[in-house]
C-alpha cells in the first residue's frame, strides 16, 4: 500500500505543475480573493459545479471568465433575467422552410464551461432547465436527447437572496452544485492594489492578456489522477460522521443544535466531501487525503445542504454556525 501511495505522490507532484500555470494566469487579473480562486480550482479539477454568492462587484464573473480563458476550450455566458425562457438556454425545434422540416437549434448550454450569471434573477422554470444537464450531462429537446461534450461544468453566480429582484433556488437545483462559496469583501491592502491596477495604471490593465495554458485533454488526465488519490478508511468514517451529525446531532452529543436543523445533508454531501477533498489535496501536491482537507472544504459542500428551522432563523443562526459546531464536535477517528 505504501508503494502505491508513493507512486501516486510522485505523479501528483509532476501533474500539479498545471495548477501553478492556471493560478498564474488568474493572478494576472484577480487580486486577493484566495478563497474564491481556491474554490474555483477545486470545482474545476473535481468536475463539480460551483455556485458563487456575493454582492455585485466582487470579481465573481471576472474570475470565472479568466479561468475559462486559461483553457483551450469552449465557453459560454448566459445572463439570467426575469424574461429568460428555457428554450433560450437549452434550445428548441424550429421549422426550416427550405427543407420543409423541423430541425434542432441548440442553445448556449452546449459548451464546455457555462457561466450562469446571476442565476437567481430568473424564475424556477428557467432554473430547472439546468437540472438534467448538471446531473446527467445531457439535454432533452422535445423527444430527442443530446449528450453534452466533456468536460462540462456550470459555474453560476447569484446575488444574496435579500437583494431586490431575486428568486430563491429550489433545494433540487442547489443540491446539484458541489460547492456553494460565499464571497466576501477584499482586504484593505488588496483593495488598494485593485485601485492602482484598474483606476490609476490603466495602461497596464489594457496590456493584460490571459494565455491558454492547458487543454481539455490535460484536464481530463488530471481528473483521472485525482480519482486515484488515496483516501483512508478513517477518513471515510470521519466524512460519514460529519454528515450524520447534521441529521442526528444528539447522537454526537450536540443537543444544542438539534432544534435548529430541519433537514440534514444528503448522501450527495458525503460523496462531494471526498471528491472535493481529493482535489484539495491535489492543489497541495499530496497524493493522499488528510482531515484538514475535509475541514477546508466542509463549509462549501454543506452550507447549501442543511435546512434550518424557524427557531434558528429567530436566533439569527446560519448554516455556517451549524457547520462550525459540527466540525468542533465530531472527533477525528
Amino acid at each position: 500500500m505504501n508503494s502505491e501511495i508513493n507512486e501516486i505522490q510522485e505523479l501528483v507532484r509532476t501533474k500539479s505543475e498545471l495548477v501553478a500555470k492556471i493560478t498564474g494566469e488568474i493572478r494576472k487579473v484577480i487580486i486577493g480573493q484566495d478563497h474564491l480562486v481556491d474554490s474555483l480550482l477545486i470545482s474545476f479539477f473535481s468536475n463539480g459545479h460551483i455556485l458563487l454568492e456575493g454582492m455585485p462587484g466582487l470579481a465573481k464573473t471576472m474570475a470565472i471568465k479568466t479561468l475559462s480563458a486559461a483553457i483551450k476550450t469552449h465557453f459560454a455566458r448566459i445572463q439570467f433575467t426575469p424574461d429568460l425562457l428555457p428554450a433560450d438556454l437549452v434550445g428548441t425545434r424550429i421549422y426550416n422552410q427550405k427543407n420543409c422540416d423541423f430541425e434542432t437549434s441548440k442553445g448556449p448550454i452546449f459548451t464546455n464551461f457555462l457561466l450562469a450569471d446571476e442565476i437567481n434573477r430568473s424564475p424556477a422554470k428557467v432554473q430547472s432547465a439546468l437540472l438534467e444537464a448538471m446531473e446527467e450531462r445531457q439535454v432533452t429537446i422535445e423527444k430527442e436527447t443530446y449528450k453534452l461534450s466533456e468536460p462540462f461544468l456550470v459555474m453560476a453566480t447569484q446575488n444574496p437572496v435579500e437583494t431586490e429582484g431575486t428568486y430563491p433556488l429550489s433545494e433540487a437545483q442547489v443540491d446539484r452544485f458541489m460547492f456553494k462559496t460565499v464571497i466576501g469583501y477584499p482586504s484593505g491592502d488588496d483593495e488598494k492594489q485593485i485601485i492602482r491596477k484598474m483606476a490609476i495604471e490603466k495602461n497596464i490593465k489594457a496590456d493584460i492578456k490571459v494565455e491558454a495554458v492547458t487543454t481539455p485533454e490535460e484536464l481530463l488526465e488530471a481528473r483521472h489522477l485525482i480519482d486515484k488519490i488515496y483516501v483512508d478508511e478513517n477518513i471515510l468514517t470521519y466524512v460519514v460522521n460529519l454528515v450524520n451529525a447534521t441529521r442526528e446531532p444528539a447522537k454526537f452529543n450536540m443537543k444544542s443544535i438539534k432544534d435548529y436543523i430541519r433537514f440534514g445533508a444528503s448522501p450527495r454531501a458525503s460523496l462531494y466531501l471526498v471528491v472535493a477533498a481529493r482535489a484539495h489535496a491535489f492543489l497541495r501536491r499530496r497524493g493522499y487525503v488528510m482531515p484538514e482537507d475535509i475541514k477546508a472544504i466542509a463549509y462549501n459542500v454543506l452550507r447549501h445542504r442543511i435546512m434550518l428551522t424557524y427557531e434558528a432563523e429567530a436566533e439569527n443562526l446560519t448554516t455556517d454556525d451549524i457547520i462550525k459546531t459540527v466540525l468542533e464536535g465530531v472527533e477525528i477517528p
